[in-house]
């Protein structure tokens, strides 16, 4: 049997991809249910977290093994395997034990050095061997990782490289600024009482906010983690609990939200997002300076347009029912009334509006007002050159691309946020819609990607990396040299067996022997055997743990005519009593 592990990561598939192939606790059992019932693999566990699924299988066949998991991954996440199958990775042997080790150190991470993950592969291994799933490989291979891991975060300084996805997630909320100082008296919506949702309302207690309201579908669960929250040593923070219907409430009393639960539909959309920052009683002004806004007046977000810059809320009036404000713009470097820079920021009906005018045909009346003097349509012959390029260029590409001047277009300002939303779920918990949101910033899995995407490593990376290389030799030699195990134990009891048996012959040989001279002779017998045997038997292990070292157990067993049920009855021992085993 071999090791093989089929999975897909951020790093091989896209966020919207492992979004949808995402599985739920009750899809990772029926996968493991199934993949043992499979004809190719005799053991399963599943690693499913936010931001990676992999399923590991000890199989006897690689290609069947191969075809058999990538169709069961398909099947339970429920995307098409042909559409799965580019993002899908494959390790075999070593080198799936090598990336299960990487995975456990962190540097297979979004976040470089996280230690989560951790709690993840624990968790992974005590569900496989609930379902009966894990057999000896596997329960070998999870808990060295798990040792693996922890042995990368004490005797290096990974834990610099990188932070926990929710640390991670929180500095980006905070642009780069200082945690501590962001946090500082804001109140917080947790949503969700998981494990990530834990930590996040854990870290954001320390960090310094006055509250932490925590939003659970088992209400119970809720009020255990703000019990825990509020009995804390290490912080001061008023912390309550809440059900699910309190959250549209509660997002407009939050400065900052952050959602992890386990539901497959939306737990925000925009609407909603969009509904509590307008409802929010005390939205800082416009100015961003954090002072709230008085009494009875909206804050800076309610008193402009969702993402529109200096465009007023109402059409302009312009030329011909043209909703820009021509002579404002017109001069604008890289303005045209057909580009984007024209209607960036644009509300919808405003763009309908604009739309409409072009389609109409009053290009020609906004090029007069771009060029005063024009009586009408302009003359095309001073721009024959550009035509024919033009010309020249849709005949290759399909299209007729916008004649523009290179400057780029200012990106319309946008007010400070007031509302602060890190959706550490996947699939995603808030509507991705909410970026476009004035007065809100969101962070998602997706937007962690991008942000780490160059994160430094550093130097600590490379010593892990040399623990994760001895590591995986270290296994790969004790797991050879287990092949063999069973082998020597079968040969060590047909050794007995022959003893005992000559033993027995010596008995009706010699009636009158007494026990003492039966015990010396037994012994005596014991010995010789024992001396014969030891060279042979060490040697071998030590053959069997060097690579290609799997072929010493096929010559034992055929130099000692070993019966191949024998030593098939000691290896299924040892995997009924590794089973029995719990996580390190």
């Amino acid at each position: 049997m071999s090791l093989l592990v089929v999975g897909l990561s951020h790093r091989s598939a896209p966020v919207s991809v492992l979004e949808r192939a995402s599985l739920n606790a009750d899809a990772q059992v029926k996968l493991l249910q199934d993949t043992v019932a499979a004809e190719p693999a005799a053991e399963a566990a599943v690693l499913a977290t936010c931001n990676r699924i992999e399923l590991y299988a000890d199989v006897d066949k690689f290609h069947a093994g191969v075809a058999e998991l990538s169709t069961l991954l398909a099947q339970h996440s429920g995307v098409g395997l042909e559409e799965l199958t580019p993002y899908l990775y494959v390790h075999y042997e070593d080198r799936a034990v090598h990336h299960l080790f990487s995975v456990a150190c962190g540097l297979d991470s979004m976040v470089v050095g996280e230690g989560q993950i951790l709690g993840q592969i624990k968790d992974s291994l005590a569900r496989a061997q609930e379902l009966n799933s894990a057999g000896r490989l596997l329960n070998d291979l999870f808990q060295q990782a798990l040792r693996v891991g922890k042995r990368a975060h004490s005797e290096t300084g990974i834990d610099r490289a990188g932070q926990s996805l929710v640390t991670f997630g929180l500095e980006q909320l905070a642009a780069g600024g200082d945690v501590e100082t962001w946090a500082r008296g804001k109140k917080a919506l947790v949503i969700g009482a998981g494990s990530m949702s834990s930590l996040a309302a854990a870290t954001l207690a320390r960090a310094g906010v006055a509250e932490v309201v925590v939003a659970n579908r088992t209400f119970d669960r809720a009020e255990r983690l703000a019990q825990i929250l509020a009995e804390g040593d290490d912080t001061d923070v008023l912390a309550r609990a809440v059900p699910m219907e309190s959250v549209p409430f509660e997002l407009t009393r939050a400065d900052v939200a952050v959602s992890c639960t386990g539901a497959t539909g939306l737990v925000m959309t925009a609407e909603s997002v969009a509904a509590a920052v307008e409802g929010r009683t005390a939205a800082p002004s416009a100015v961003g300076d954090g002072t709230p806004a008085p009494d009875g007046e909206p804050g800076g977000t309610a008193a402009t347009g969702a993402g529109r810059g200096n465009l007023p809320a109402t059409g302009l009036g312009g030329e011909d029912g043209c909703p820009l404000d021509l002579p404002a713009v017109q001069g604008t470097a890289g303005f045209s009334v057909l580009g984007e820079a024209a209607v960036a920021g644009m509300a919808a009906a405003d763009l309908e509006q604009h739309a409409a005018w072009v389609d109409n045909g009053t290009v020609g009346g906004a090029q007069r007002a771009a060029r005063p003097g024009t009586a009408g349509p302009l003359d095309p012959t001073p721009d024959a050159d550009a035509i024919a390029a033009l010309a020249a260029t849709v005949a290759t590409v399909g299209r007729i691309p916008e004649r523009r001047r290179p400057a780029p277009a200012d990106e319309p300002p946008r007010p400070e946020p007031v509302l602060f939303l890190l959706d550490l779920a996947m699939p995603r918990d808030i509507d991705a819609a909410a970026h476009r949101l004035a007065g809100v910033r969101l962070v998602d899995i997706e937007s962690l990607a991008e942000a780490s995407a160059g994160a430094p490593m550093a130097a600590d990376v490379d010593q892990v990396r040399r623990i994760v290389s001895d590591e995986v030799a270290a296994f790969g030699a004790a797991l050879r040299a287990a092949h063999i195990t069973p082998t020597v134990v079968a040969l060590r009891t047909m050794a007995a067996d022959v003893v005992a048996s000559e033993i027995a012959r010596l008995d009706g040989r010699l009636p009158g022997l007494d026990d003492k001279h039966r015990a010396e002779i037994t012994q005596t017998v014991r010995r010789v055997v024992d001396k014969l045997l030891h060279a042979p038997t060490v040697r071998v292990k030590q053959l069997a743990a060097e690579p290609g070292g799997a072929g010493y157990a096929d010559a034992l067993r055929t130099l000692f005519d070993l019966d191949p049920e024998t030593v098939a009855a000691v290896s299924r021992a040892e995997d009924s009593t590794e089973k029995d085993r719990g996580p390190a």
